[in-house]
């Protein structure tokens, strides 16, 4: 019938043919990827029956124990450096580091560069008894060490500020940094007194008493207060009971008369 709209249906047979076809194109696509993963996994196979081989680790071992392991890996060891370095973790004549590093691939037959370590490093603390402080501090510092404690002791004979004795003893093999404890001499004691309470007691007979003692006498001020006689001592220092030595210096506030302060 001329005019007539024609209508559109999918049959089963249709859908079929679809399925199939997306069926062949996911196994077309499947089969690609296990192609190349087994291209990938024979090449490097290949590659690796063709000498190449893993780098083991070496560090920690011994320069003998090294060699052979880089042996049965089909490797050599070329080179171990002339100066090894110092390392508080790795003991003295183990493997301090190599080059390669481990798990690196290299041909077989390659060499391994090593360094050994020489263990934790040690100073010999020197002899600084008879120096001065100032001369003890320059060659502790010259040395990697440092100035720890300082106690002091009278020595009869000895120079003030002189090192008496140290600690660690000179010789002793210590850790860098490490502090070296001072006993100094320091000077001989002065005789000792016990400072008098001088108030209210006349200033000419302490000044005369002082200067016959051959004891110092420092500033003494003058102040007016009312009701005490001039030449009163007011004020004292050091305090009544205070240690005093002849060298030390004795303050004194006087009383004066009316009308005059000095």
């Amino acid at each position: 019938m001329a005019g007539s709209r024609r209508r559109l249906c999918y049959t089963p047979d249709a859908m079929g043919s679809r399925l199939l076809r997306a069926l062949a194109l996911l196994a077309y696509a499947l089969l690609t990827v296990v192609v190349f993963v087994l291209a990938a996994y024979t090449s490097f196979s290949l590659f690796v029956r063709g000498g190449v081989t893993s780098v083991p680790e070496v560090v920690g071992l011994s320069r003998a124990d090294a060699a052979n392991l880089l042996a049965d890996k089909g490797l050599l060891l070329r080179r171990v450096a002339e100066k090894g370095r110092y390392d508080d973790k790795v003991a003295a004549g183990r493997v301090l580091r190599q080059v390669p590093d481990a798990r690196t691939f290299v041909k077989r037959g390659s060499g391994v560069d090593i360094v050994l370590s020489l263990g934790p490093q040690r100073i010999a603390v020197p002899d600084l008894t008879q120096k001065a402080l100032p001369a003890a501090q320059l060659t502790l510092s010259a040395s990697g060490l440092a100035v720890g404690r300082t106690l002091t002791a009278f020595a009869v004979g000895k120079e003030p500020g002189t090192v008496l004795e140290q600690d660690p003893d000179q010789g002793t093999e210590v850790a860098p940094a490490s502090p070296v404890d001072l006993l100094l001499a320091s000077a001989t004691p002065s005789e000792r007194y016990i400072m008098p309470d001088l108030v209210y007691r006349h200033y000419d007979d302490i000044r005369a008493f002082f200067e016959r003692q051959k004891f110092r006498l420092g500033s003494v001020k003058y102040e007016r207060y009312e009701g005490v006689a001039a030449g009163t001592i007011l004020r004292q220092f050091p305090l009544p009971g205070h240690p005093l030595a002849r060298e030390d210096s004795v303050s004194l506030v006087v009383a004066t008369a009316e009308g005059v302060s000095g």
